[in-house]
């Protein structure tokens, strides 16, 4: 089968429950997940296996995925082995299985890997689509509150949202509320957002901060609720409506919240950024597994929440496309989004479902609990991945919420044949009810690529990231740090040197310092063509040895100014210093400002990536992982829009041959009718001819039998006909199929165009417009 096709994800194959039997491959068009989708099947149905099979193929694709993982499952993601060697399983299955069939580990590591490849091979994969599968991106588990998988920091501060939120009104207060309602859900405190004083005070503390362009602070927060910057709330005063005493008990309840060893975990790791956890530095495609399943109740909803207010958050900055931008994949959505209540995290995860899909953001969800779900908020979903259920009214629920799809969709929708083709579902068997498909499609699972080794314990955790923890950390974003290396003076004389010409000078709190030079400008890059106009003030370092001599910013590098903040004015008591360079006397000192700003023009270019097949730059501030991801979504969206183009070629000749086969049809079914009629004549002609020699007079018998030979004669020319009209059909038929593979080529030809190139450019600043604001003589550990 062929299915390597980007944009399509290949799902399994057709399936006749009648039959049993499979037929042509499923292939899934990624862009109708903008529609999001629901998966719903009992325990043993094959959900997991459908899910991560979605899942693959969207990495392949190079969609990123943030998945949502409450059961501990998602991260059987990583278990991908290329070689599906023994070997690879054996740390993986389960020793219980072993001891329960009586055999060795070895040998059902050996047993697993067998039926892994042939259950891939049955699917029409190898081990290269695996290898693909792993070279196409990267997985990675994430556990917030616990350092098992990597660490999340979310309870440390809440991140000021974005400034382009603040114009939207309703954005910003969805936002406001989405934090607090999971924050005081940590407390135990269940809050009314309208009604709720802890609610509106905190809610009051956040805005106010947010709009500031703050970041809260846990901490800062509890000071204040002790003591609220303001004294009035709507009508009343502070202390009417909410007392002190009332507000120390809401701040002990947070502090308590902040002290606790326990949520120590949730204060370090790296910050919960969608584009870091989508991205990785590098700019390729991750899937996030978000492992929960370690936390309890309250932490989980909190979580939950915080991430889809910053899906909602980062999903608003980006520019609307109909392609498929980024997947958010949940496990099981029950207690998240229910029928009537509504918890912290239904208001986001509606807002996504009305609301992801003008910025090319799919939602899937999963449950085997249809019944625990609001089904009216599913029917924002256009695909339905529907498995054996386990009653009726599982069953009568799916059906009710695949009703409100198919009406959202102006779709009409077959009660009775839905609920029969429920009724006859088996393991690994699915219908998918898609609104953009003419009709259902019952289907049979392909074999994950991933292996199915279950819930994954902490330890196990710990053992698949551990290697990606031992490198560059995932998906962290800190500032430039830049480690500064002095070479020491053959003497460390106590006495301190004297700055030359009066230059300024700046210290380190050690002991035992060395010198070097501090340089500061304003620096102006521009380049018309991509429309970048950009001030940069630079902090610059240059290390001074004592045999320092010629261009004495030789050695330069550009740093992170905020690892200045710490140098004082004076040195530490007993420092001593090493000996200045002769050539930093007072006429050089007269001549930093002018080799400043010869060394900036000369090597501190600003660095752009550019994509030249889509005629594209990076902004000045645009990092190469957010650069290289916009690249993808405009790749994508220029060959989604070529398939749309190749599409809209070919379908007029479509709908030409489908009219044709129409008539066709028509023709044979005439012809078939009057092929039963003439049967019928000449068999009753036949007939009356026996009957009247028979028993007749042989007057006119002779004029009946002619009859009835021309009648048999006309039979057979009707039947001829028949043939014709079935061969005609059959031609059109042949002709439909053919422009459909010519069609399939086409765009086959199109998604085998590499991804395009990014490359880095230097953007020399504009030398008339730098200026040298400082210059200083900084003493440096030496």
């Amino acid at each position: 089968m062929d299915f390597e096709k980007l944009g399509a994800f290949y799902l399994g194959s057709t399936y006749d429950p009648a039959t049993r039997t499979t037929g042509d491959a499923v292939m899934y068009d990624a862009r109708d997940l903008t529609t999001h989708a629901v998966c719903v099947g009992m325990t043993g149905s094959g959900k997991t296996g459908l899910c991560l099979a979605l899942l693959e193929e969207a990495l392949i694709d190079g969609v990123p995925v943030l998945a949502i993982d409450p059961k501990g499952d998602l991260g059987n993601l990583m278990l991908t082995f290329p070689a599906l060697a023994p070997q690879d399983f054996a740390p993986w299955v389960d020793p219980a299985d072993a001891s329960r069939d009586g055999i060795s580990l070895e040998d059902l590591a050996a047993r697993t890997a067998a039926r892994w490849r042939d259950g891939l091979a049955a699917s029409g994969q190898g081990p290269d689509r695996i290898a693909r599968l792993r070279a196409a991106g990267e997985v990675a588990i994430y556990t917030p509150g616990s350092d098992a998988g990597i660490p999340l920091s979310v309870l440390k501060s809440f991140r000021a949202p974005p400034a382009e939120l603040a114009g939207d009104g309703e954005a910003w207060r969805d936002r406001v509320e989405g934090a607090v309602s999971g924050l005081l859900g940590l407390v135990g405190i269940v809050a009314d957002p309208l009604r709720s004083r802890e609610h509106v005070l905190l809610s009051q503390l956040l805005d106010r901060g947010w709009r500031d362009g703050k970041d809260i602070e846990l901490a800062a927060l509890v000071q204040g609720v002790m003591k609220p910057p303001f004294g009035q709330v709507g009508a009343f005063d502070l202390e009417t409506f909410f007392p002190a005493a009332d507000r120390t008990q809401l701040a002990l309840a947070l502090n308590t919240l902040l002290a606790s060893p326990s949520f120590a975990a949730w204060t370090t790791g790296v910050p919960l950024d969608v584009p870091s956890l989508l991205f990785t530095p590098a700019g390729k495609p991750r899937i996030a597994v978000l492992s929960i399943a370690h936390l309890g109740d309250a932490e989980r909803m909190f979580f939950v929440t915080l991430l889809l207010q910053e899906v909602i958050t980062w999903m608003r900055t980006q520019s609307g496309t109909s392609s498929l931008r980024a997947l958010v994949f949940m496990d099981e959505v029950t207690g998240y989004l229910p029928p009537t209540a509504m918890p912290p995290s239904k208001k986001p995860m509606l807002t996504l479902l009305k609301q992801a899909r003008a910025f090319g953001v799919g939602m899937v969800l999963a449950t085997q609990n249809p019944v625990d779900v609001d089904y009216k908020a599913l029917s924002n979903a256009g695909t339905w991945f529907l498995g054996r259920l386990q009653t009726e009214r599982d069953k009568a629920r799916v059906i009710e919420g695949l009703e409100g799809a198919s009406a959202a969709a102006g779709k009409a929708f077959d009660k009775a044949a839905m609920e029969a083709t429920l009724a006859g579902l088996t393991s690994r068997v699915f219908v998918m009810n898609n609104v953009h498909d003419d009709h259902p499609i019952v289907f049979q699972t392909r074999f994950a690529m991933s292996y199915l080794a279950g819930p994954l314990t902490r330890t196990q955790i710990q053992r698949l990231m551990a290697p990606i923890k031992a490198g560059a950390p995932v998906g962290v974003t800190t500032a430039p740090s830049v480690a500064v290396s002095l070479a020491k003076a053959t003497a460390a004389p106590s006495m301190r040197p004297i700055s030359p010409g009066g230059l300024d000078e700046m210290f380190a709190a050690e002991a035992d310092l060395g010198p070097a030079l501090l340089g500061v400008a304003k620096v102006h890059y521009t380049q018309a063509a991509a429309e970048i106009d950009a001030w940069r003030e630079l902090t610059i370092v240059a290390p001074l040895a004592s045999d320092a001599a010629g261009d004495l910013w030789e050695h330069s590098l550009v740093v992170d100014p905020r690892r200045m903040t710490s140098l004082g004015r004076e040195p530490a008591a007993g420092a001593t210093f090493a000996t200045l360079p002769s050539a930093l006397d007072a006429k050089a000192v007269g001549k930093l400002k002018a080799g400043l700003e010869a060394w900036i023009f000369r090597a501190a270019p600003l660095t752009l990536w550019t994509a030249r097949s889509l005629k594209l730059t990076s902004m000045p501030d645009e990092s190469e992982a957010a650069f290289r991801a916009r690249v993808a979504i405009k790749a994508r969206e220029g060959r989604d829009a070529a398939v749309d183009k190749l599409k809209a070629k070919y379908q007029p000749k479509l709908d030409a041959i489908a009219s044709k086969q129409r008539t066709a049809e028509q023709r044979v079914d005439r012809e078939q009718a009057q092929a039963s009629t003439a049967t019928a004549d000449s068999a009753i002609s036949i007939g009356a001819s026996v009957l009247g020699a028979l028993f007749g007079s042989r007057r006119g018998t002779a004029s009946k039998v002619a009859s009835a030979a021309r009648s048999v004669s006309r039979t057979a020319g009707q039947r001829g006909d028949v043939a014709r009209a079935k061969e005609a059909v059959d031609q059109l038929a042949v002709q439909h199929a053919e422009l459909d593979t010519q069609l399939a080529t086409d765009i086959a030809e199109l998604h085998q165009d590499p991804d395009p190139e990014v490359v880095a450019v230097e953007l020399k600043p504009k030398k008339a417009d730098t200026a040298v604001t400082r210059v200083a003589l900084l003493w440096l550990p030496a």
